[in-house]
């Protein structure tokens, strides 16, 4: 194993430790303002960022598992507890943003909501601000591995939903003051209707991307690439055939198979694990826990 897992290792927990305390402080502070205000849509940003905590939570200990060294009962490790841990995440802002429709959908039974446009204009704006600033931070924490994209692109979705609230409150405003009173009542639900519109293919990418490693699927495109020239300099320098190649990612771990067939008698173990060597040292560059199963073989057949 090389530098690269232990770094992300680090990079996972510092990421989510600092989201932790964000989501916190600004989470409370949602949930309290728009309480007070009677504001719908700053309620559900308020419980959105709260709603982070356990999640960020779990994303923690899904790391801490996914570095475990293997057991007798997991002797392949838990490197499944990460994208395991970015499927409940994205599944949990799902359900999230299914109840915020739930309620929006209430308020305008109801007859609009009776939060003020500048309450959502000031909130809007000092939300998304800090917002951002969170996103940056957590950027120059440094962003690679799956649990801290998924941190990322939880706190992105929050200050989306918070430039929605800014936006909607500036057009209540105006709406005021051309007699649209009534009208203007609409802007809270009806914002917190655009915001989940805006906001839910975040937490459908991350679902589909989790689930996509749990079912052993191919690895993102630009991880086959790097894969690729490996497998291909390791076949000119031996002057091998086109090799059979599979590969897949389940958290950091990353699973490799390259079977090269050769005719009968041109290979002995000695020059096949010279072979191994070449292609394991290339591959264990790469910034993840490489598990490689390199192998020549002389029968077509017992290539899976």
């Amino acid at each position: 194993m090389g530098e690269g897992p232990d770094r992300h290792r680090d990079t996972d927990r510092r990421v989510l430790v600092w989201s932790l305390g964000a989501s916190a402080a600004l989470g409370t502070t949602g949930l309290v303002w728009g309480l007070l205000a009677g504001a719908d849509v700053i309620v559900f940003d308020g419980v959105y960022t709260l709603a982070s905590i356990a999640l960020s939570a779990g994303s923690l200990l899904a790391s801490r598992a996914a570095s475990a060294e293997p057991t007798r009962q997991f002797p392949y490790g838990l490197s499944a507890a990460v994208p395991l841990a970015v499927v409940v995440q994205g599944a949990a802002l799902a359900a999230t943003l299914l109840y915020a429709v739930v309620a929006a959908v209430q308020t305008v039974i109801a007859g609009g909501s009776g939060a003020t446009q500048v309450t959502l204009l000031v909130y809007g704006t000092v939300s998304a601000l800090l917002g951002w600033l969170v996103v940056r931070l957590l950027g120059r924490l440094g962003v690679g591995t799956d649990l801290a994209v998924a941190e990322v692109v939880g706190w992105r979705a929050g200050a989306v939903l918070s430039v929605v609230v800014a936006v909607g409150g500036g057009v209540g405003l105006l709406m005021e003051r051309a007699g649209l009173d009534t009208a203007a009542d609409y802007v809270d639900p009806v914002l917190v209707l655009v915001a989940v519109a805006v906001v839910s293919p975040m937490p459908v990418r991350l679902v589909r991307d989790g689930m996509v490693e749990l079912l052993e699927g191919t690895p993102a495109p630009e991880v086959v690439a790097h894969l690729r020239g490996i497998v291909d300099d390791v076949q000119r320098e031996f002057g091998l055939p086109a090799p059979t190649v599979r590969a897949t990612k389940l958290g950091r771990r990353l699973y490799v198979d390259v079977v090269f067939v050769v005719p009968h008698g041109d290979w002995d173990v000695d020059a096949e694990d010279d072979v191994r060597r070449s292609a394991v040292g290339r591959l264990r560059k790469l910034p993840f826990d490489v598990w490689a199963n390199v192998e020549l073989t002389a029968d077509a057949e017992l290539v899976p």
